[in-house]
C-alpha cells in the first residue's frame, strides 16, 4: 500500500471518529454509568461492528444495503427501541446501568449486553456506511492486492475508534467522579439516560 495514502487515510479518519456521534455519545453515557472498564465491552461490540461494515463497504456489500433501506428500517428500530429502553430506565434511576442514592457502584449487568450494545450501534448506523462507503475506495489501490490493504486500512480505523472512544468514557468517569455523590446520584442517571435517549433518536431518525 501507498505510503503516503496511509499517512493521508491515518489523520482523516481520526478527525472523523473523535467528533460527537453515536457511538462516541454512547461510549460517554456508559462511561459515566458503569465506568470505563465495564464500557470496554460496549466497545468490543462497537469495534466488531465498525470491522464489518468497513470490510462490507470495501466489498460492495455497503451498496446494496444502502439500496434498500427497509433493511435499516427494520435494524434501527429495533436497536433505537432498546437503546430508548435503556435510557428511560436509566433516566428513572432504575434498572442494572443506574445507579441508587445507597450505593457507588452500578449493579452488575451482563457483560454480552454490552456487546450488542455496541455492536447494533455501530451497525445500524446509516450515515457509518454511507460514510465507510465514500472515504474508503478512494484509499484503495486498485494495482495491488485489496486483502492487505483492507487490513492496514481496517486496522487504522479500529485503533482510531478504541482511542477516541476511550476519550469519551475516561470523560464519562470524570463526570461519575464530580456527580457520583448520593445527593448527585440522580442527576448523573438523568444525564446518562438522556444521552442514551439521545443515541436512539439519533439511530431511528439518522
Amino acid at each position: 500500500m501507498n505510503t503516503a495514502i496511509l499517512w493521508a487515510f491515518i489523520p482523516t479518519f481520526f478527525f472523523v471518529s473523535v467528533t460527537p456521534g453515536m457511538c462516541m455519545t454512547l461510549a460517554l453515557s456508559l462511561g459515566m454509568s458503569i465506568g470505563y472498564r465495564r464500557t470496554l465491552w460496549m466497545m468490543m461490540g462497537e469495534l466488531v461492528g465498525v470491522a464489518v461494515v468497513a470490510v462490507a463497504a470495501v466489498l460492495g456489500v455497503a451498496a446494496i444495503m444502502l439500496n434498500y433501506p427497509w433493511l435499516f428500517t427494520i435494524f434501527k428500530a429495533i436497536g433505537a427501541a432498546y437503546l430508548a429502553y435503556i435510557g428511560i430506565q436509566m433516566w428513572r434511576s432504575r434498572g442494572k446501568l443506574a445507579m441508587s442514592a445507597e450505593q457507588t457502584e452500578v449493579p452488575k449487568s451482563k457483560d454480552w449486553d454490552l456487546v450488542i450494545q455496541g455492536f447494533v450501534t455501530a451497525i445500524a448506523n446509516p450515515k457509518g456506511w454511507a460514510f465507510m462507503v465514500s472515504l474508503l475506495p478512494p484509499f484503495i489501490d486498485g494495482s495491488n492486492p485489496i486483502g492487505p490493504q483492507l487490513i492496514a486500512l481496517v486496522s487504522i480505523i479500529l485503533i482510531c475508534e478504541f482511542l477516541c472512544m476511550t476519550l469519551y468514557a475516561a470523560g464519562g468517569k470524570g463526570l461519575k467522579r464530580v456527580l457520583g455523590q448520593s445527593n448527585n446520584v440522580k442527576i448523573m442517571n438523568r444525564i446518562s439516560g438522556s444521552l442514551m435517549i439521545g443515541v436512539a433518536i439519533w439511530l431511528f431518525v439518522g
